[in-house]
């Protein structure tokens, strides 16, 4: 099923909620029609979808837009182009993306489409897009698989006279020559002390002995993927060691609990409870996993306020263990891959034993 019959398809489900969706999220849009812009608007109801741009897009966007997006470029008043749309469907209740627009916006669309109500849609969209199709899940692969390139590549790239942010950019820039869109976010490259910085800032400074982080992800055709990988510059004492085998016996027994139906809550716990039982547990302050997509977090969460939700055969996860002692050292590991009825297909192929360059 294309996304435009998809999205209709929710549409109808909620024919009581609103006749149609004013999508003003560029993720959103893009989802939908195929088309990547900036300045513009998708209109789809149960039974037509409109993609409006301006000049510097309508060529662009005749190329590009799925089949059964009706592609026009705006012109004279937008708010008389959105009556003459809506009238011609009979809309009379418009679903607004609640998450993505501000107050300021919302009014502005309130003013322009006098006359018909302004229903929030509940993440209609983002709940269409959290169950992932074949060929979405083919380019999260393809995006991974870019990845685990420029890892490898790295390995021979780092050195002592590296700094992180020279780590970092060569990472992104690995990935750029070799196929992605983008990175799909900021790149962490993060050593020594700062290591314990699950999200730190690359530092323009010589790496420091002891683990360096790398928590990065290439985009392509609009998907994401992400993993993190730690290793060590210099040998891993016995500490470190213990630390990082303690944070790999998690993640590998989390992923073993990762299938349809297992409930988002326990499968947190299940790597929670190993940490804590080798003393670390005040040290895994953040949740276990999340949604990847297009965008880096999505739905659905693995975390202790999941609990009480089920994973759903489509999902597309993370599974990201982690040990972070402040001003001493930290480990991640993350690999992503779909949730599936019998378990858990790991799209992430890079080694994990621990490595020491």
């Amino acid at each position: 099923m294309d996304k435009v019959k998809k999205v209709q398809s929710a549409l109808g489900e909620n024919a009581a909620a609103f006749d149609c969706i004013l999508v003003s999220s560029q993720v959103n849009q893009r989802y939908i029609t195929g088309f990547d812009f900036e300045d513009g608007y998708v209109v789809i109801g149960r039974d037509f979808c409109v993609l409006l741009t301006d000049s510097r897009y309508i060529e662009a966007a005749k190329l590009s837009a799925a089949p059964g997006v009706d592609v026009r470029c705006m012109s004279g008043s937008f708010a008389a182009m959105l009556d003459g749309i809506m009238s011609d469907h009979g809309v009379k209740t418009v679903g607004y993306e609640e998450t993505r627009i501000s107050c300021a916006s919302k009014d502005r669309l309130g003013s322009q489409l006098s006359g018909r109500e302004l229903v929030p849609t509940d993440r209609l969209i983002e709940k269409c897009r959290c169950i992932k199709t074949a060929d979405e899940i083919e380019r999260i692969i393809k995006a991974q698989r870019i990845a685990e390139a420029a890892f490898d590549h790295i390995l021979g790239f780092i050195n002592p006279d590296r700094t992180e942010k020279e780590v970092a950019l060569e990472l992104e820039f690995y990935m750029r020559r070799h196929g992605a869109e983008k990175a799909s976010f900021s790149v962490i490259a993060v050593s020594g002390t700062a290591s314990s910085r699950p999200h730190g800032v690359p530092r323009d400074i010589k790496l420091e002995k002891g683990f360096l982080t790398m928590d990065f992800g290439a985009t392509y055709e609009g998907y994401m993927s992400d993993m993190t990988r730690t290793v060590c510059i210099g040998r891993a004492d016995d500490e470190m060691k213990k630390i990082y085998n303690t944070v790999l016996s998690a993640q590998l027994a989390a992923l073993d609990e990762i299938k349809a139906g297992a409930d988002n809550g326990h499968v947190d716990e299940t790597a929670r409870s190993i940490i804590r039982d080798a003393g670390y547990g005040e040290y895994f302050g953040h949740g276990l996993g999340h949604g990847v997509g297009m965008e880096i977090h999505e739905a659905p969460s693995l975390s202790s306020g999941a609990k009480g939700e089920t994973l759903k055969s489509g999902q597309v996860v993370t599974c990201e263990p982690g040990i972070y002692i402040e001003g001493r050292f930290g480990v991640r590991i993350e690999d992503m891959g779909a949730v599936e009825d019998g378990g858990f297909n790991n799209f992430t192929k890079a080694p994990k034993e621990l490595i020491e360059l």
